[in-house]
């Protein structure tokens, strides 16, 4: 089995700081009644802190996708949290064939959701997330795990690993594909009253998005 993995990428990261929070008080209140070999690739002068990191693997007559990347929870969603408001991300992929002659291709898509909530009873945190084609309407497999504290749940959220893009039979050999990544907070899924409130509001803006060209050999 061989491995290869990434060539090139470039990222977008968007934190903007938190305005009053006063305005939405009213309405949070009401709310809570086999073993592989790969490499990680980023730009040489990328702080490691702040690039994603992505890695991509052959394996199981398949392509999986690795990634780890980090931003900065805005202070208006860990108040959210901290009210018992679950928060939803969702991070997509997509497998691109790059055509000269004509348009590129999207020859695969993936999306995997998460949930993070806190519970007061039990002052833990619970991250349940699910993957599935982005073209589905049911998700997958939903995983949920507990942890103790806000930042050890965090370090799970910007993890993603060994998680399946596409079947290798839907590469053709010879040609050229670039896998694009995102992440966001995703707004949508906030409570009707807080949907509302947060319109306009760039403190809820979590966006990292990464690219990468696979190595002509991971397509053979």
């Amino acid at each position: 089995m061989t491995i290869w993995s990434v060539s090139t990428m470039a990222f977008i990261t968007h934190y903007f700081k938190r305005p009053a929070l006063d305005a939405l008080a009213g309405l949070l209140a009401l709310l809570l009644c086999g073993p592989v070999a790969s490499v990680w690739a980023a730009p040489d002068d990328a702080p490691a802190s702040t690039w994603p990191l992505l890695r991509v693997e052959r394996a199981d007559n398949a392509l999986w996708l690795s990634a780890q990347f980090d931003f900065v929870l805005p202070p208006v969603v860990e108040d959210a949290l901290q009210k018992g408001i679950p928060i939803y991300f969702v991070a997509q992929a997509d497998l691109v064939r790059q055509r000269w002659y004509w348009i590129n291709r999207t020859v695969a898509s993936v999306q995997r959701r998460a949930r993070l909530a806190y519970h007061p009873l039990t002052r833990r945190w619970r991250l349940s997330t699910g993957t599935q084609s982005a073209a589905d309407v049911t998700p997958g497999l939903t995983l949920s795990q507990n942890f103790d504290t806000l930042p050890e749940a965090m370090a799970a959220v910007r993890r993603i690993v060994h998680w399946k893009l596409a079947d290798a039979a839907s590469l053709e050999p010879g040609a050229q594909y670039r896998v694009q990544f995102s992440f966001e907070l995703d707004t949508n899924e906030l409570p009707r009253p807080l949907q509302i409130g947060t319109l306009g509001q760039s403190d809820w803006v979590v966006n990292v998005s990464a690219a990468l060209a696979l190595a002509d050999e991971l397509t053979r």
